[in-house]
């Protein structure tokens, strides 16, 4: 059943990312408050800091390392922790719900990266690394043009 529910979990996943790809970008930041745009921001950083760990973890063989930096990934949800209720009026206002759901989708990879590292399979760990960073892209070519350029269209 748990096998069942990943490749159901893979493949919605893998739908989204292409889904997400293809579609005409729609920058948020604009969109946010600075309030809600300077939270956002510190989850980024935060998630690109652990990402480099995990990568680092992953070519030296240190599941406990990938493990320990995916469930901060997966945990970190700076935004949520942060929020005020009108923060979170704003934010609902703002985000599409492709936006919202290519989130939670790379939430949970994350959480299932550091499943696979607890239970030391590389492999696996390595084709949910690159579902992760594929996500970051994804989600970064439909709604960060504005901040990273080379997703913006030619």
């Amino acid at each position: 059943m748990l096998l069942l529910k990943r490749a159901l979990l893979t493949a919605a996943g893998s739908i989204l990312i292409s889904t997400a790809a293809s579609a005409a970008a729609q920058p948020v930041a604009p969109k946010l408050t600075p309030r809600l745009r300077g939270l956002l921001v510190s989850e980024m950083v935060s998630v690109r800091t652990a990402a480099h760990g995990i990568l680092d973890g992953l070519v030296n063989g240190d599941d406990a390392s990938v493990a320990m930096l995916a469930q901060r990934v997966h945990d970190s949800f700076i935004m949520e922790r942060s929020m005020t209720p009108r923060d979170r009026k704003d934010l609902e206002a703002a985000l599409p719900k492709e936006f919202v759901a290519m989130d939670q989708s790379f939430h949970a990879t994350a959480g299932q990266l550091a499943e696979a590292a607890r239970a030391h399979e590389r492999a696996r760990e390595h084709v949910l690394f690159d579902r992760m960073t594929a996500t970051c892209s994804a989600c970064h070519s439909r709604f960060a043009t504005d901040v990273f350029k080379g997703f913006a269209p030619k």
